[in-house]
C-alpha cells in the first residue's frame, strides 16, 4: 500500500466535496451536479479505503459495488449502505438527460450523506496515516 496513493484519493474526494458545497451555496442551483460531485466524492473515499487495503478497485462509480468490497474487509462499513444506495443514483447516469428529478432535498440529504462518510471512523482514520508514517 502507498500512504501517497490514499492521500490522493482522499484529497480529490475532498476536492469533489467542496465543489459540491461551492455550488450549494451559488445562487442558481444545478441540484444534479451538486449530487453527482456527492456521489464522486463518496466513490473515491471508498476507493481510498480499498487502496489502503491492497485493494486495486475496479474502475466504476457503482458506490454498492465499491461499498460491498469495503464490507467484506470491515462489516462497520455496513452502516453507511442507507447513504452509499441513495446517492448511488447520482454517481453517474446523472450527467445524461435527465433520468432523475433531484431537489434541495435530494441536496440536502447528499450532503450531509458526504459528512456522514468523510467522517465515518474508517475514512477519517487514513487522514492521520501520513502523520503517523513520519
Amino acid at each position: 500500500m502507498n500512504i501517497d496513493d490514499v492521500m490522493e484519493w482522499l484529497e480529490i474526494a475532498d476536492n469533489d466535496f467542496d465543489s459540491a458545497i461551492l455550488l450549494n451555496e451559488a445562487a442558481r442551483k444545478h441540484y444534479e451536479i451538486i449530487c453527482y460531485h456527492c456521489a464522486q466524492a463518496i466513490e473515491k473515499y471508498l476507493k481510498a479505503y480499498l487502496i489502503f487495503n491492497n485493494i486495486i478497485p475496479k474502475k466504476t462509480h457503482d458506490l454498492r459495488f465499491l461499498l460491498n468490497n469495503c464490507i467484506e474487509i470491515n462489516k462497520d462499513f455496513e452502516n453507511i449502505i442507507t447513504e452509499c444506495t441513495y446517492l448511488n443514483k447520482f454517481s453517474n447516469d446523472i450527467r445524461y438527460p435527465h433520468k432523475y428529478q433531484t431537489n434541495e432535498s435530494d441536496v440536502n440529504y447528499s450532503i450531509n450523506a458526504v459528512k456522514k462518510i468523510k467522517e465515518f471512523k474508517l475514512i477519517d482514520d487514513l487522514r492521520n496515516l501520513k502523520n503517523n508514517d513520519n
